[in-house]
């Protein structure tokens, strides 16, 4: 290796506003809150875009947050799904979820984030705002199919859309009418 290294570091802010370590969120809703919270502070604390994404373990205990930190990171892949996923595997000390993680996310997930989830060995994805909601604003998440779903369906992996999703579309609307950066528009 050439000395070069990715490092995944969450903003400071994060830890303060995530439930201590061993507390259970038995609610979707209640979780989903939380994922839009993060997003909603993100956006407040200037520190990247209006997504965020928790992975939950069985016991809806947070395992691990993740922002859109794109602009941030100047790392196109730094989608908040992409991060959770990731640290919450380095939380676990395995390369791979398994089912009975679950991954809770504002929006959608855009074309790279859909090819992802399957890798990631979740067995559940919630999702809050639209793929419609999210280009509303400017934002372009790749060719990816209406039924874009069912590929993950198809793995064994539960997909639950459109939690909140007034809530998640208001944090989008708030971005942009902040100016926030949409980029890939």
């Amino acid at each position: 290796m050439s000395g070069e290294e990715l490092c995944l570091r969450l903003p400071d802010w994060v830890a303060a506003e995530l439930p201590p370590r061993n507390t259970p969120i038995a609610e979707i809703n209640d979780r989903m809150r939380l994922a839009i919270h993060l997003a909603q502070v993100n956006i407040e604390q200037e520190t990247g875009g209006p997504f965020a994404a928790i992975v939950f373990d069985s016991s809806h205990r947070v395992v691990a947050a993740g922002l859109n930190l794109v602009t941030t990171l100047n790392c196109s892949s730094a989608h908040a799904e992409i991060l959770a996923l990731s640290l919450a595997e380095q939380a676990i000390g395995r390369y791979r979820l398994d089912k009975s993680h679950e991954l809770v996310v504002t929006a959608e997930p855009c074309a790279m984030c859909a090819g992802a989830i399957p890798w990631s060995g979740i067995g559940k994805l919630v999702t809050s705002a639209t793929d419609q909601d999210i280009r509303s604003i400017g934002f372009d998440e790749g060719s990816k199919p209406k039924d874009w779903h069912m590929p993950l369906v198809d793995r064994g992996i539960e997909v639950i859309s459109e939690v909140l999703r007034a809530e998640s579309a208001s944090v989008l609307g708030q971005y942009h009418d902040r100016g926030g950066l949409i980029y890939n528009g």
